[in-house]
């Protein structure tokens, strides 16, 4: 069931207070501020602006604090747009709510960051506040691809902020980047992987560019690949495997890669990111901001994806949310699947059980006897997960474990 009607979300929503309440572990805020909107982005974002940011981070505030009662979160993730062209001011009015409200236990606070918008500064404040992850987008290391991919920063940029979060203190820091874009070739791709490697991080995301729909690439490219560009893709993705476990990194996720080694019950490396994980294992989180959304008691939803509604609905004194959608179990179950499928772990029947109240065996017996005989998937006694061959197709296979929403 998904609601538009605002008059409606009020019954739908779970409270936020009072006695029954939910108690959530994790929280999403969307900054939505960027110096230069890259052409290949589809998340929402606005051109920055000092007075804009000011409004914003005021409205913030009152919305954070409408969803204090039900949160104690154990991770943070501040995404966006660019979090880190947020000023010290503007971090330290979150922070404080953050201080008012007690959340003194968060193990995991993750911002984002530009290369172009750190300083040392900056960076070392974040610290002191707590924030204790940075995120840095770093894209690629190749001068032609991050002119081709719209980034303000350049190489140099790149390499400097990474020294910065060092002399900062930060000791849990990930790489982003991205491959298959357009003109890139295979040995451009396996230098830029041989020197983001070679700077030490802790984490490294990778991720195939995807045309998204309403972007400049979409329009430019088209909606799909060509069939040497998928070819090309997958060689750039084996690439990454064998470069990434060559350097000491564990895949724990389709796109994602930390230091540590699996310990042979389940659990992810040390520095994995426990915030994303969250979604994976179909945890309940709060996205703030305009555009994030939520998932809370089975009830997903999502806020307006327009800053200056966004802005007024909050000033009203009402939360600012869009749309909501109840999912039947069964349908919650098999997005909770799909979405775990992606960690190199898979499900244990036992795990996911206890998260949706399903046996993966029973509903899902003819879909996991089709990917295991087609080797995508292996199954033990106690454990169902994707082979190297299934994680190519991650995606595909995880289609295939969704049920009607009803």
């Amino acid at each position: 069931m998904t609601v538009t009607d605002c008059r409606a979300l009020e019954g739908l929503v779970p409270a936020e207070a009072g006695a029954g309440s939910p108690t959530v572990h994790h929280l999403y805020v969307h900054i939505p501020f960027c110096l230069r909107k890259c052409p290949y982005c589809a998340f929402y974002s606005v051109p920055f602006s000092g007075e804009l940011v000011d409004r914003y981070v005021e409205m913030l505030v009152k919305e954070m604090e409408m969803v204090v009662p039900a949160l104690a979160p154990k991770t943070v993730y501040f995404g966006g747009g660019t979090p880190s062209l947020l000023s010290e001011k503007h971090f330290e009015k979150l922070a404080a709510v953050f201080q008012r409200a007690g959340w003194t236990d968060i193990g995991e606070w993750t911002v984002e960051a530009n290369p172009a918008t750190l300083t040392l500064d900056k960076a070392r404040f974040l610290r002191q506040l707590g924030v204790n992850r940075v995120s840095l987008g770093v894209q690629s290391l190749d001068e032609t691809v991050l002119n081709r991919l719209g980034r303000v920063h350049t190489r140099a940029d790149a390499l400097r902020s990474f020294d910065i979060l060092r002399a900062a203190g930060f000791t849990n820091i990930n790489i982003d980047l991205m491959f298959a874009v357009p003109g890139q070739t295979l040995s451009a791709w396996e230098k830029v992987l041989e020197e983001a490697l070679a700077l030490g991080s802790e984490h490294l995301s990778a991720y195939e560019l995807n045309y998204e729909q309403d972007t400049p690439f979409f329009e430019e490219f088209g909606a799909g690949k060509s069939e040497s560009e998928e070819d090309l893709g997958c060689e750039m993705y084996e690439l990454l495997l064998g470069a990434t476990a060559a350097r000491g990194f564990v895949q724990y996720e389709v796109s994602n890669f930390a230091r540590d080694t699996l310990d042979g019950t389940g659990a992810p490396p040390a520095f994995a990111c426990r915030h994303n994980i969250s979604y994976w294992r179909g945890r309940w989180y709060y996205g703030l901001g305009p555009s994030a959304a939520s998932y809370v008691m089975g009830v997903r939803y999502a806020n307006f994806d327009d800053l200056g509604r966004y802005c007024r609905v909050l000033a009203n004194g009402h939360r600012p949310i869009a749309t909501a959608e109840r999912l039947s179990p069964l349908a919650r179950a098999g997005e909770t699947a799909a979405f775990g499928l992606r960690m190199s772990v898979g499900w244990s029947f036992e795990e996911f059980r206890r998260v949706t109240g399903f046996e993966l065996r029973d509903e899902w017996a003819d879909e996991i006897a089709d990917f295991v005989e087609g080797g995508y998937a292996e199954m033990t006694s106690s454990r169902f997960k994707l082979t190297p061959k299934g994680m190519l197709f991650a995606d595909l296979v995880g289609e295939q474990f969704l049920r009607p929403e009803y």
